[in-house]
């Protein structure tokens, strides 16, 4: 059974919305007149451009390559009908596969999208995502290249289990289509919603720099992954966002925007002749050294805790 991926008809859309975001907040919005900055805005939708034609290319051949032939591998047809390995029916088209199918597409997400903040050499693909100081739909299509390549492994086991590479592919784009809309300061808390959906407030919380916002949120459509394994934080309207990275490219230029982690990465190899060290740098946590000189999210979070309880100690 053959399905559109969702964003052929997003695209469209996603250009239309940020024009009108765009328009809206410069011509009636006087308190985000600088929601979008020229030089900034421009490199975005450079970027999204590229990830777009390189998606194109690269999706096709990964459903082709990878997912149809884990499919065709894990789900051999036997007397007719598709059959998993393990013996049981390949899943179908009911709408309570598509359900599941979706459910798993969103934890696969999490995992996928945590890692890439987890993982050095991976976060020098996904920081370009979040190079922007600025938050706004332009920002939704400030996509990595290199994601594109590493992407379809983490979401493989989903056709080796039984369900069929298109109905994936559809998943992910609906998966696709959630994550740009989030990317928006013109809608606030959405009430009963937040006790379960990955929401626009919380986005904006994944996308802040504050040490106390670092490494949140990394859910898809959901928040209860987040809350599971102990990543989800609530945005606090009483702390001033900034938006961006710590390390950020500090350039317009689309090769240092996607390159300048990769960079960083091969410089701070050098600083140690033990391969251990070298093997951390590239895959170890973002921030991690081997003498201290830099830190990670986790180890700045716990310096601060033990001087507050220091000086909670000390007598007055």
């Amino acid at each position: 059974m053959d399905f559109t991926n969702p964003l052929v008809y997003g695209v469209p859309c996603f250009l239309g919305f940020i024009a009108l975001e765009f328009s809206y907040s410069k011509v009636f919005d006087k308190d985000k007149k600088d929601l979008y900055k020229k030089k900034d805005f421009i490199s975005s939708l450079s970027l999204g451009v590229g990830s777009a034609v390189l998606g194109a290319l690269i999706k096709t051949v990964s459903v082709i390559l990878i997912f149809n032939f884990a499919y065709d591998l894990f789900n051999p047809e036997v007397n007719g009908v598709r059959t998993n390995i393990m013996g049981y029916k390949s899943f179908g088209y009911a709408w309570y596969f598509w359900a599941i199918c979706m459910l798993l597409d969103d934890y696969t997400y999490y995992w996928f999208h945590r890692q890439n903040h987890m993982v050095r050499v991976l976060w020098a693909a996904h920081i370009v995502h979040h190079s922007s100081d600025n938050f706004n739909l332009g920002t939704a299509v400030r996509n990595g290249w290199f994601t594109l390549f590493y992407k379809p492994f983490f979401y493989v086991w989903i056709v080796i289990i039984g369900f069929p590479p298109e109905m994936l592919v559809v998943c992910l784009g609906i998966e696709s289509l959630w994550q740009f809309q989030l990317h928006t300061q013109y809608v606030k808390k959405l009430g009963v919603f937040e006790k379960f959906l990955n929401t626009h407030t919380m986005h904006q919380v994944h996308h802040a720099r504050n040490l106390e916002y670092m490494d949140k949120n990394h859910g898809g459509f959901l928040n209860v992954f987040d809350r599971i394994f102990g990543t989800w934080k609530e945005l606090d309207e009483n702390i001033e966002i900034e938006y961006g990275v710590s390390t950020p490219p500090e350039s317009y230029n689309l090769y240092v925007i996607l390159m300048h982690e990769y960079q960083n990465i091969w410089a701070d190899m050098k600083k140690s002749k033990n391969w251990s060290h070298k093997f951390m740098y590239a895959f170890g946590p973002p921030g991690w050294s081997h003498d201290g000189s830099t830190l990670t999210v986790k180890q700045m979070r716990k310096q601060i805790a033990e001087e507050s309880k220091n000086n909670d100690l000390t007598p007055a």
